[in-house]
């Protein structure tokens, strides 16, 4: 079911898209074809039912948003559930702190060090 509701989501905003690609914002678009008011669908007509079908359209994307959350596939486990960081913490590998880290390269000189110890400058 949520897969339907996600492909029902998907085309109602497709349509919506094409729907508010058609109008014009100064009242024009599609209705601008009409050069006659006395014709069956007039400019006045057209660019209402325009106008209902776009904020019949946004309705149905918001409606359908709400229900799709009463379907999202949930997991039914009586497991506690630990985020996954928690997860990695618990699974770590405890370092022995007697272990040294390789050195890189990246270490100072002890200050203790003997001149012969030292690379010359």
């Amino acid at each position: 079911m949520y897969v339907f509701i996600s492909i029902l989501i998907l085309i109602a905003s497709i349509f919506l898209i094409l729907i508010v690609l058609i109008q014009n914002s100064k009242g024009g678009g599609l209705a601008s074809g009409f050069s006659s008011s006395n014709q069956i669908m007039g400019v006045r007509k057209t660019t209402d039912f325009l106008e209902k079908f776009t904020w019949g359209l946004a309705g149905t994307v918001v409606v359908l948003c709400i229900v799709i959350t009463w379907f999202i596939p949930r997991q039914t486990q009586n497991v506690q559930q630990q985020s996954e960081i928690q997860q990695q913490i618990n699974e770590a590998v405890v370092v022995d702190p007697n272990v040294v880290a390789p050195n890189f390269g990246t270490a100072q000189p002890d200050a203790s060090a003997t001149p012969e110890q030292v690379p010359a400058e």
